[in-house]
């Protein structure tokens, strides 16, 4: 009996494997089972690497901050590590739920993305450090652009992977997204987080060139964006002098270069093998914002070129392991989901060094899985699933 009743269930899974087979719904409908690939461990390793190294770098460099704000030393750590717990539970959650699921909700995501946007100019809305990006809930403050990313993402994913025979179709395909892209960057425009917009571009215009878009349409939205730059940087002292002074950090190294002036000392101070954990002075309030933008000059001052250069190698080795899930995608909405989710990650820390070595602009950007700040540790983990997810699926 036990074995026609066994038969009986093979029967019924092949039986129902044929009609997701026959619909095209099959890989939309399950898991992967599979054994997992190289690919996968490999991005589980680095997001895992980055993420206990970033608790570790976060409990060094803020102790003294919550000390002199008359706190425990411990406070800033305290809230990273809830937030990362959280951030473990959103990773399961995207990663364990099977990615086409997206589709359906994306325009519901991309609002609800949207409407939290508009949180900072409600009563809601915080301003730290001249940008009113912030909102604050009760116990809870969290930067709502972080959250419009992952949608922005989502979106464009969906989109470009649903109408890849329209990809030159500029009202079906190409004004949606540049829609998309045009709100996204005012609305960061309006609360003065110039890094968070150069984020959303550099999304927009990866996933774009992922999904096979002609380059002219690619170069006509780079065109806006740098010709935009230009005219708010001109129209605003701040921003020049915020955007332009990395040029002469000497000469205004008492001012508007201060910050980065001292992240090279303390880089300096590093040499070959740092100075040994917790024992860097650039977090004694001579870095500013050492605990969360500025947070690799302390990695490079306790870990020295060493501790730097594995902290490079990691991001170098996300962006290779990520281009392999969206070259090996099983479908153009998981590779261009991969990709974008590479991209976004990549670029922000390239970004964010780029800044603090004194080599590009200050943007306010964090360092992806590193930096303090909750809601973007929360955000990055929720995208990670999303991309194991995508390389749990692959070919």
């Amino acid at each position: 009996m036990a074995t026609i009743s066994t038969d009986n269930q093979l029967t019924a899974a092949e039986r129902r494997r044929a009609v997701l087979n026959r619909t095209g719904k099959a890989q939309s409908s399950r898991l992967a089972t599979e054994v997992p690939s190289r690919v996968y461990y490999g991005i589980v390793g680095v997001i895992t690497v980055l993420v206990v190294f970033g608790l570790i770098m976060v409990l060094s460099s803020s102790s003294i901050v919550s000390i002199n704000n008359g706190g425990s030393a411990w406070y800033m750590f305290r809230k990273q590590l809830a937030w990362s717990f959280c951030g473990f539970f959103a990773l399961l959650l995207t990663y364990r739920m099977p990615y086409h699921i997206w589709n359906r909700l994306v325009k519901y995501v991309l609002g609800v993305g949207i409407f939290l946007m508009l949180l900072p100019f409600s009563p809601l809305g915080i301003t730290i450090n001249g940008a009113r990006a912030w909102a604050e809930i009760g116990p809870v403050r969290f930067q709502p652009s972080e959250m419009l990313k992952v949608a922005v993402l989502l979106y464009c994913a969906s989109l470009l992977g649903r109408r890849r025979k329209e990809i030159e179709d500029l009202r079906r395909t190409f004004t949606p997204i540049v829609l998309v892209w045009f709100i996204s960057v005012v609305l960061c425009m309006m609360q003065k987080d110039f890094g968070a917009a150069i984020v959303f571009t550099c999304v927009i215009l990866s996933t774009m060139f992922i999904a096979g878009t002609p380059l002219r349409l690619i170069g006509t939205v780079g065109a806006f964006t740098v010709l935009g730059s230009v005219i708010a940087i001109s129209a605003s002292s701040r921003m020049q002098q915020r955007f332009l002074s990395f040029r002469d950090l000497d000469a205004n190294k008492g001012h508007s270069a201060y910050q980065v002036w001292q992240s090279i000392l303390s880089i300096s101070n590093g040499g070959i093998t740092g100075v040994g954990a917790g024992q860097g002075t650039g977090k004694w309030g001579y870095v500013p914002l050492a605990h969360s933008d500025f947070i690799f000059a302390i990695v490079a001052e306790e870990f020295g070129l060493i501790g730097s250069a594995m902290v490079l190698g990691l991001f170098l080795a996300l962006a290779l392991l990520g281009i392999q899930v969206a070259l090996r995608a099983r479908d153009p909405f998981g590779a261009v989901l991969a990709g974008g989710i590479t991209t976004w990650l990549c670029i922000q820390a390239a970004i964010n060094i780029g800044g603090v070595i004194g080599a590009l602009p200050v943007t306010g950007l964090t360092l992806p899985f590193i930096s303090y700040g909750g809601s973007s540790l929360f955000m990055v983990m929720a995208a990670s699933g999303l991309l194991l997810n995508v390389a749990r699926n692959m070919k």
